[in-house]
């Protein structure tokens, strides 16, 4: 009796430091992203579609500076160059000779991929999080939006348990769809231009502009 007593004080101590491990964690991550002026890394991205079972890879890599300048480039299966810049948002593809224009607000007023690996996303407000051991050396977190929608009812992240940097998120719709994101080659604080995050469209590539109102 006296081993099963302890064995059960020992399960309520460790039920009752998780949300206190789990609120340290996010802390820290919060502190990391505002510590840095940006980063590099390659990804390789798995995009999978809950009917049909489909998984469809990608790779490229990503640069981000902050407060909110991104470029992502996926190299494979196909080019394809989206540039979160100062004033809005540029998605082209190159083999369809399309390049579509958007507000800032498309990325950043929503909770896209884009705004966990940029350290946008704030996890201690949006977020109650949940931490979920370790897995290949990572700190795993469940993340359960306060305000779920459509585009994001699950999500987790794995931390690097030392530098407290995101190393992959995966997020779940709300019809199963599936989009992780796995970083690696991780460069802090490369010194990125600004001219990085700029684009215009090459001669003869038909542009949608979604800033303007109709």
């Amino acid at each position: 009796m006296k081993i099963l007593r302890i064995a059960l004080l020992m399960c309520l101590l460790a039920a009752l430091a998780a949300p206190l491990r789990a609120a340290q964690i996010t802390e820290d991550i919060q502190k990391k992203y505002e510590a840095l002026t940006g980063f590099r890394a390659d990804f390789m991205q798995q995009l999978k579609n809950a009917a049909t079972g489909q998984v469809e890879q990608r790779t490229g890599n990503i640069a981000y500076k902050r407060p909110n300048l991104v470029r992502w480039e996926t190299d494979r299966p196909e080019k394809e160059l989206l540039i979160v810049g100062k004033d809005a948002v540029w998605n082209y593809v190159p083999s369809e000779k399309m390049a579509s224009k958007s507000p800032l607000t498309a990325v950043f007023n929503s909770k896209t991929m884009i705004r966990f690996i940029s350290g946008q996303a704030r996890l201690d407000e949006e977020f109650f999080v949940e931490e979920q051991g370790s897995e290949a050396g990572l700190t795993k977190l469940a993340l359960t939006p306060r305000q779920p929608e459509p585009s994001l009812i699950q999500g987790y992240v794995w931390v690097d348990p030392q530098t407290r940097l995101i190393k992959s998120v995966l997020l779940l719709d709300f019809y199963g769809n599936a989009n992780k994101l796995g970083l690696d080659n991780l460069t802090l604080n490369p010194g990125l231009s600004d001219q990085l995050f700029e684009f215009t469209p090459p001669k003869g590539v038909q542009v949608q502009d979604n800033t303007v109102r109709q």
